[in-house]
């Protein structure tokens, strides 16, 4: 038997359909909700994105399947605009085996789209939503491609019947008659594909940043204070000091100044320019030139957030020296 060409559940939405008798999956899924939206929340606030991809594995078909995906996002746009930022595109790809009614779904996203729109507002979207057939003991997406992944009711399936469970006789699962051998089967199967599940999806998940990268990239610079630079010029000798000073520098540039292009007003979008100028060689030496737009998008986000509550600025020390002797 062949788990991918004969799993699913009942389509449609008739008396026997999975969409009129899922209620037990409802509970799980209101049961985990807080956790699920605390996930995605923290996700957003550490990265980010301009555009987010969800993928919800084993979506089977009916209310539960768009109901997951409708509260992810609402759960995003809280968090968005709490924190004032614009607002992002959503992909969200639903997966399940080639047998899942997925026409069901299809012809439920008009409705699914105008309820978000209503429910969320005008700044909501763009949302696209994709069908992917196939199984999750496997690859499905294009690697580095999704940033949240979520499946409820779905990973105790098998990708096939454990083998070695012939002398199963008289039960046709595990059982407290089954033999040792069964048991021990029905676990090492399951090893074997959840250990496949978790490898695809890290290959699938968006990796920014690999933590070894990370972990080894320093940057190469000091701002001394003016007691530390005094102190080394006379520790050094050679010098005498004449004038040493600090001054304040507003991060933005173009603070208090007039200027006609709108692009200036944006003080994030200034210091995150100022600082790609000059950083930008350095960055794409080590981590490569993929990630730059987005580290730069996402600092950017970061600046524009830390100088609409501080006065942020740059401290600069200057010395004037005159040679000894």
């Amino acid at each position: 038997m062949e788990v991918v060409e004969v799993l699913h559940m009942n389509g449609g939405i008739g008396e026997t359909s999975y969409a009129n008798n899922s209620l037990v999956q409802l509970k799980v899924i209101s049961m985990t909700k807080p956790i699920t939206e605390q996930a995605i929340a923290d996700l957003y606030r550490s990265t980010l994105p301009r555009s987010l991809c969800i993928a919800d594995l084993g979506c089977s078909s009916g209310p539960n399947t768009l109901l997951v995906v409708s509260e992810l996002i609402k759960a995003v746009e809280r968090i968005r605009k709490k924190l004032g930022h614009q607002s992002l595109e959503f992909h969200v790809c639903l997966n399940d085996l080639p047998g899942n009614d997925f026409n069901t779904i299809f012809k439920s996203l008009s409705s699914f789209q105008e309820k978000m729109k209503k429910q969320l507002g005008s700044s909501f979207g763009p949302c696209f939503v994709t069908g992917v057939p196939g199984s999750f003991y496997g690859r499905l997406f294009p690697t580095n491609s999704l940033h949240f992944i979520h499946s409820s009711y779905s990973l105790q399936w098998l990708s096939k019947v454990p083998e070695g469970v012939e002398n199963n006789k008289g039960n046709i699962y595990m059982a407290s008659t089954s033999p040792p051998s069964v048991l021990k089967a029905y676990y090492e199967q399951f090893q074997r594909d959840f250990s496949v599940f978790l490898k695809c999806r890290s290959e699938e998940l968006v990796g920014i940043i690999e933590e070894e990268k990370m972990d080894s990239f320093n940057i190469p610079q000091y701002t001394p204070s003016p007691m530390e630079v005094k102190s080394e010029v006379q520790n050094e000798g050679s010098f005498a000091i004449d004038r040493l000073e600090a001054t304040e520098v507003n991060w933005n540039a173009y603070d208090n100044e007039f200027c006609p292009s709108e692009a200036f007003k944006d003080g994030g979008y200034n210091v995150a320019k100022c600082m790609r100028a000059v950083a930008e060689p350095l960055l794409v030496s080590h981590f490569g030139e993929i990630i730059i737009d987005e580290v730069f998008s996402r600092y950017r986000e970061i600046v524009a957030n830390r100088m609409s509550k501080e006065k942020t600025q740059f401290i600069n020390v200057v010395v004037s020296l005159t040679k000894n002797g």
